[in-house]
């Protein structure tokens, strides 16, 4: 993350700031798709994203995408290739009169791990949801985008969580 100081319009000093972050686009074999609810501590409203977040200074952003997973849903994954790369300029966030967000996507495959909620972080708790199930609920920006991505063809793709596995947290929210 970079922060600069610029002259904002009525004359005073702004900042602006630049957020690199990484996430995870991660279907099940049964074609649905990771989702994990913002803490309402973090202050957006009751939203659903994709599992990811902020490279730490010098982290690769594949590294940064499986760390996330990780401390988000619990699971290990296993890069399947780049999703895609977007960017967008949100207002006065984290101290900042302009932030800079350029996400990084990437496909991940589940190879271990098993769900549980993420303890005291900007996450409060994950889910697979068939895309139906997600359009139901109120997704983020980044999570409309991932539902529209074209997925590979789901036989081609061997060590993927099964529906068993993470039936304890399947429930669509409500």
């Amino acid at each position: 993350m970079s922060r600069r100081r610029r002259a904002s319009a009525d004359g005073g000093a702004g900042t602006d700031r630049t957020r690199v972050a990484a996430y995870a686009v991660a279907h099940d074999d049964d074609g649905r798709i990771l989702l994990c609810h913002i803490s309402p501590a973090v202050g957006v409203g009751d939203v659903w994203t994709l599992p990811g977040g902020g490279l730490d200074f010098g982290e690769a952003p594949q590294a940064a995408v499986l760390r996330e997973l990780a401390e988000e849903t619990g699971y290990a994954g296993e890069l399947e290739g780049l999703a895609g790369v977007s960017d967008r300029i949100f207002r006065e966030v984290d101290g900042a009169d302009r932030m800079h967000a350029i996400r990084i996507l990437y496909r991940v495959r589940i190879v271990g791990g098993e769900l549980r909620d993420e303890p005291d972080g900007s996450t409060d708790t994950c889910r697979w949801f068939t895309p139906t199930e997600a359009r139901k609920v109120r997704l983020g920006e980044l999570a409309r985008h991932a539902l529209e991505l074209p997925r590979p063809d789901a036989a081609s793709r061997s060590n993927t969580v099964s529906r068993a596995e993470h039936s304890a947290h399947s429930e669509p929210a409500t």
